[in-house]
C-alpha cells in the first residue's frame, strides 16, 4: 500500500477512536480487514458513518435501530458481519 493510503488509515483510526470499546473495536475492524480493498464510494460512507453521534451509532450497530440512509444501513450491516 501506498505510503499516502497508509497515512489516510492513520487518520482515519484516529477520527474512529469514540470512547465506546464496543464502537472503537468495530471501527478498527472494519479499517484492518475491509478498508484498503472497498471501493472510493464505500470508504465515502463510511467516512459519513464518521460524523454520526455515538449514540446513534451504538443502537445502529446493536440492532436496535436502522439508519434511514439506505447505504449507511448497509455499511452498518457489513461492518456487523465482520468475524471477530
Amino acid at each position: 500500500m501506498s505510503e499516502e493510503l497508509e497515512r489516510e488509515l492513520s487518520r482515519l483510526r484516529w477520527r474512529s477512536r469514540r470512547g465506546m470499546r464496543e464502537l472503537d473495536r468495530l471501527f478498527e475492524r472494519y479499517l484492518d480487514r475491509a478498508w484498503r480493498q472497498a471501493p472510493a464510494t464505500e470508504r465515502a460512507v463510511f467516512l459519513r458513518l464518521l460524523e454520526v453521534e455515538d449514540d446513534k451509532l451504538w443502537h445502529w450497530f446493536m440492532g436496535h435501530e436502522t439508519p434511514a440512509d439506505a447505504e449507511l444501513a448497509q455499511l452498518v450491516d457489513s461492518i456487523r458481519a465482520l468475524p471477530p
